[in-house]
């Protein structure tokens, strides 16, 4: 046989053997059909290379051409990742993330980003649809624009402005890396005296295929363009998983520390409308002489796992129990801990233009930013404390495959035992805080499926029987479907909830230096149904949500505890769609919003994100470019208020916020690994006049500044 000869059938066995995995695709085998064929006898190579599979070592045979030493122990192949959690096109990715779901058995994957999609934008609340109303600087509070997507917290409500900012169980990431990472990302702006500041650092490592742990840390916060705005928040989580074929199991610890100097906000509209000052720091404050400052910690662990029995024979070529009938049991255990310490000490401020007199000249006015003092006339120092622990157990049932008609039928029982705690009048002779202990039982289940790839369809119910919460109810449902259109997936989804929800209990009772109430409330009546249809791959996104809630509980303008005797209804449509012509990118986030009761539910008619620039390669695969403005509107409403003692959004019916366009202009590049970007923030800040640049009332933006980021990813 000529040398040519020998080439040509070398070449032909190598490109059999190199297609062969590809042919068995085409052909639909898995791991059951696999299987079968063994069963037969069918000892052909039906299941291609393995990626995870180890070389062999010095001397054996493929190292060196020698005879393997048959003496030697062979060496177990490593498998792929086993886990019914994730399916084949989710195995494939080098690396991606997951949360754990709380009261089931299910997690919620998304890849890790390293695009210049989004990059940018700063401040985590502003990522979402059209962003958040806001106090104005990094590490501050928070609500989201559109009513329903803000946050209902049960435990510790305190912490519900920080949402943005903080871990808790169902955000705390998990990895999985077929390679060690460590991301960096370093953010600095203005001036060194008022620099905003913002440090991430993440190392993610599997120890193999299906068990690894990772540790995440954030620092962020300003030193304060505004007098006595300074803000520290620190988040740390450290996570471990295993995800294997039939046990699986998530931990992490968890903490969050917030320091945050309270101003209250500026003395008047005016300081901020119709007067310059050299330096935001000029600005005259409501609290700055008070010293206000409110320190929040949370400490938590949780521990979630589950163990499948089978109902079908599995063999080690299963490498997921996804497609077989199962039985999953499982356990959830978490504790947490919150507190809550505000401070101050009585100080007035001076209002230069309170009223106007006959004349019409401005008249000053000294008053008091809080009207009350229970316990001490001279100073504040609120201590306030909350713990939970919470043991959940579930059974879930897979009758025949997870993508089935009917996948999974989940049912689970629950117990939160909680701790409350702070000073009353009477502490004054015990010498120790008051501390309420509460119980919660409940029940939940759940049941949802799959037809093929079209219908994607689930329903859920949660009822507390007795104890605390006794009589809560929460019943959901959910509908999802997908046509096509030359291969472009086009979906339609219908999500229904019913909620009947009792007052957390910071809501009835409270007694603190400033503000102190112990009401009865009534539970809390909504309904709500969202409509969405989206085109992913033509960016394109429409949804409507219809509620009515009934007994809202609210901070009045007051900053009071009330609740509404009447139904409010509220209405939201929000639209999304980006552009693109060659390079020029249009990205625009529209929302509308309707309330029949602003008093209650306050909402602006319109708000608005639009993204516009341009993206090209300076050099190809090597260097590429985002040159852009972003820009933000709302119409003008009675935006909330915020109470620093109370760490609530409250409904003020005193001045209008809204009508001023927010705009940054930015440079955004990504070499190789490291991505980096040039902002300056409130471009246009002195165009249209001063302004009225609010968010939250009487909480100033941040004015124009220049800000640099930087972010390195390491793979080892």
């Amino acid at each position: 046989m000529s040398r040519l000869t020998n080439r040509i059938l070398l070449a032909a066995l190598l490109g059999l053997f190199l297609t062969a995995p590809g042919i068995v695709r085409s052909q639909g085998f898995n791991a059951r059909t696999l299987q079968r064929a063994q069963q037969r006898g069918e000892t052909g190579n039906l299941y291609g290379t393995n990626p995870y599979e180890q070389t062999g070592e010095e001397g054996e045979e493929g190292q060196d051409g020698q005879p393997q030493d048959t003496t030697k122990k062979e060496r177990r192949i490593r498998k792929p990742l086993e886990s019914y959690f994730f399916s084949d096109s989710i195995r494939a990715l080098n690396n991606f993330r997951w949360s754990v779901k709380r009261d089931y058995n299910r997690v919620e994957i998304s890849p890790l980003d390293t695009t210049l999609t989004d990059w940018r934008i700063d401040y985590p609340f502003f990522r979402e649809e059209v962003g958040d109303i806001a106090q104005g600087a990094l590490g501050q509070t928070s609500l989201p624009m559109n009513y329903f997507r803000r946050p209902q917290f049960f435990d510790f409500s305190f912490a519900s402005p920080y949402y943005a900012y903080t871990y808790d169980m169902e955000n705390v990431p998990f990895y999985n890396t077929k390679k060690p990472i460590i991301r960096m990302t370093y953010l600095e702006s203005g001036q060194k005296r008022f620099r905003e500041e913002n440090f991430n650092i993440m190392h993610a490592q599997n120890i193999s295929p299906t068990t690894g742990f990772n540790v995440d840390y954030k620092a962020r916060g300003t030193r304060g363009q505004y007098v006595w705005s300074r803000t520290k928040n620190h988040n740390l989580s450290v996570a471990f998983s295993h995800t294997g074929k039939r046990y699986s199991v998530h931990a992490a610890y968890y903490n969050n520390h917030i320091e945050q100097q309270e101003n209250g906000g500026v003395v008047g509209t005016w300081a901020i409308a119709d007067t310059t000052f050299q330096m935001p720091s000029g600005v005259p404050m409501k609290l700055s002489d008070a010293e206000a400052q409110n320190t929040y910690r949370n400490n938590a662990f949780f521990i979630t796992q589950s163990y499948a029995l089978p109902l079908q024979r599995v063999t080690e070529n299963d490498f997921s129990l996804a497609d077989l009938s199962a039985v999953y049991i499982g356990h959830s255990f978490q504790y947490s801990s919150w507190s809550k310490v505000y401070s101050d000490k009585y100080a007035r401020y001076i209002d230069e233009r309170a009223h106007r007199d006959e004349q019409g000249n401005f008249v000053p006015d000294t008053l008091d930013y809080y009207q009350n003092w229970y316990i001490n006339p001279d100073q504040t120092r609120d201590s306030i404390y909350e713990r939970v622990i919470s043991n959940r157990f579930f059974v879930q049932a897979q009758p025949w495959d997870r993508n089935g008609v009917v996948g999974t039928i989940d049912a689970g029982i629950g117990i939160d035992m909680h701790t409350y705690s702070q000073f009353e009048m009477r502490d004054y002779q015990t010498g120790k805080y008051t501390k309420v202990n509460k119980t919660s039982y409940f029940a939940y289940g759940s049941v949802g499926g799959k037809i093929k790839k079209y219908v994607d369809w689930d329903a859920n119910l949660k009822f507390y029987p007795s104890g605390y919460r006794g009589g809560d109810l929460t019943i959901g449902a959910h509908l999802a479907l997908t046509g096509y259109l030359r291969g472009h997936p086009l979906i339609l989804e219908g999500r229904f909830t019913m909620d009947r929800r009792s007052p957390n209990y910071w809501q009835e009772n409270l007694f603190s230096n400033h503000y102190v109430w112990s009401t009865p409330l009534n539970k809390e009546n909504e309904t709500r149904f969202e409509v969405k249809f989206s085109v992913p791959d033509y960016a394109f996104e429409a949804g409507a949500w219809q509620g009515v809630v009934g007994n809202k509980i609210f901070y009045d303008k007051e900053s009071q505890i009330a609740q509404s005797s009447d139904n409010v209804s509220l209405t939201s449509v929000y639209a999304r769609k980006d552009f693109r012509l060659g390079g020029l990118h249009l990205d625009n986030r529209v929302l509308l919003q309707w309330s029949t009761n602003q008093e209650v539910a306050p909402v602006p008619l319109l708000s608005a994100f639009l993204s516009y620039y341009y993206e090209f390669w300076v050099v190809r695969d090597v260097l590429r470019l985002q040159i852009g403005l972003d820009g933000r509107y709302n119409t003008k409403y009675y935006a909330p208020g915020y109470n620093p003692a109370l760490s609530a959004f409250y409904n003020q019916r005193e001045t209008e916020v809204g009508n001023y366009p927010y705009t940054d202009v930015f440079v955004m590049g990504k070499w190789k690994r490291m991505r980096i970007f040039l902002k300056y923030q409130h471009v246009n800040r002195g165009l249209f006049g001063n302004g009225d640049y609010f968010s939250v009332a009487r909480y100033p933006l941040n004015p124009g500044m220049f800000k640099m980021g930087i972010s390195w990813g390491f793979y080892d």
